[in-house]
């Protein structure tokens, strides 16, 4: 719902006159009103809770927990900032960049591809870029470009949304980044993308006959994958091709234990032996032992379910159901359409991360190595997070360039 707030201030305060005294009293008022602090305590909530966390997962690891703790806490503290930042801003800036934002978005995403950092563990991923000492995924930084792209994109567009024409152009104009996330090849970065932009279109008003067109064409598409891969797995032989081997072990762990399985049966194992209350903090058998791997990264959930059981789960997705209900109640109060379809497309990144990565320690989805927001190790993922909240944060509390002296 997007407000008139100078008769809105009329209607409040019918004494008040523009320009007057009194209006920049309750302008003074308003700022500090619309300031989510409930979202900003949720988020460095979170980020406690992931600190505890991965002082867990990382003590015993022949470098203490001291190094990844430092890195966390770092990230954490420049993320901060960069969030206070951002607050003072106005996001409208951003949409009239979008052009440069997008162009630059995609060069840094084509860059990852000509001169990536490679390493064997990685295999023949081509996702991270190195700066002199600094390493980073791109595409981590490239979802908010797309995002800030894509919703002034939506906006300009929105008035003829429908017609089949400009839909395309909106399409074409997301499927680019994500083309060249596939090309790395990441996967699972790829769905990601693919799960916002589509978020981002439904929510701008798009009709339903395309939708349900979408979701026609969606279920023929699984039905066929299943049968092709029910196909394949008769005569597919394990490591064949990693891809492949995740989704196969995602139905059938049991069929490699000691490699590509390993991961979500271990997972499972600790997260069942945490039962309601944990076996205690830094005292998982799985974790402690190191039968868990990428335990800060991808697999920390179940550190948690095992060490803090379900109540310490539980608790982990109240502040999460927290934290998206902010989100969404700014979306809905933005001022315009473009502020709404950027905290949208942040809350549809963030939502995915969540059910994805907990959904792959429960073996609920397939293993796609999407890290978990605020509670995974990971110093670009935590700046990430903490940027997509002072995003959200700028846009739920402005309606133009804030003054310090209205604080």
């Amino acid at each position: 719902m997007w407000y008139n707030w100078g008769n809105l201030i009329k209607l409040r305060h019918p004494d008040c006159k523009l320009g007057g005294h009194g209006v920049n009293m309750f302008k003074k008022e308003s700022k500090l009103k619309r300031f989510d602090f409930i979202l900003l305590i949720t988020t460095i909530l979170l980020c406690i809770y992931g600190f505890i966390a991965i002082n867990s997962a990382t003590m015993s690891k022949a470098t203490g927990s001291e190094p990844f703790l430092k890195t966390q806490i770092i990230a954490f503290g420049l993320g901060m900032a960069a969030l206070f930042v951002l607050i003072f801003i106005d996001y409208d800036i951003y949409g009239s960049l979008y052009i440069p934002i997008y162009v630059m978005t995609n060069i840094l995403l084509l860059y990852t591809l000509i001169n990536p950092v490679e390493a064997s563990e990685w295999g023949d991923v081509r996702s991270w870029i190195a700066i002199g000492p600094i390493v980073f995924q791109p595409s981590e930084i490239a979802k908010f470009g797309i995002i800030i792209s894509l919703s002034k994109f939506i906006d300009i567009h929105k008035d003829n949304i429908n017609q089949p024409v400009v839909l395309l152009k909106i399409i074409l104009f997301a499927f680019l980044p994500i083309a060249l996330i596939l090309m790395q090849p990441d996967l699972g970065t790829a769905v990601v993308f693919i799960f916002f932009v589509a978020i981002m279109i439904y929510i701008s008003g798009i009709d339903r006959k395309y939708v349900l067109s979408v979701m026609i064409i969606g279920l023929i598409l699984i039905i066929a994958g299943l049968s092709i891969f029910f196909q394949i797995m008769e005569d597919y032989t394990l490591n064949e091709d990693y891809r492949l081997d995740r989704i196969v072990t995602f139905f059938y762990p049991e069929l490699d234990p000691d490699d590509t399985g390993y991961q979500v049966i271990q997972s499972k194992t600790a997260i069942g032996s945490g039962m309601l209350y944990g076996r205690g903090l830094y005292k998982g058998v799985q974790n402690q032992l190191g039968y868990l791997p990428t335990k800060e990264t991808d697999f920390i959930f179940a550190v948690i379910g095992e060490e803090l059981g379900l109540v310490g789960g539980l608790v982990l997705l109240f502040m999460y159901a927290v934290l998206f209900y902010r989100l969404i109640r700014i979306a809905k109060n933005a001022a315009n359409m473009f502020g709404s379809l950027i905290v949208t497309g942040i809350t549809a990144m963030q939502l995915f991360h969540i059910f994805e990565n907990i959904g792959m320690t429960m073996g609920l989805t397939p293993v796609t190595g999407i890290p978990l927001p605020f509670i995974s190790y990971g110093g670009t993922f935590m700046l990430v997070n903490m940027i997509s909240i002072g995003l959200c944060l700028s846009v739920g509390m402005k309606r133009g360039k804030i003054d310090l002296n209205e604080f």
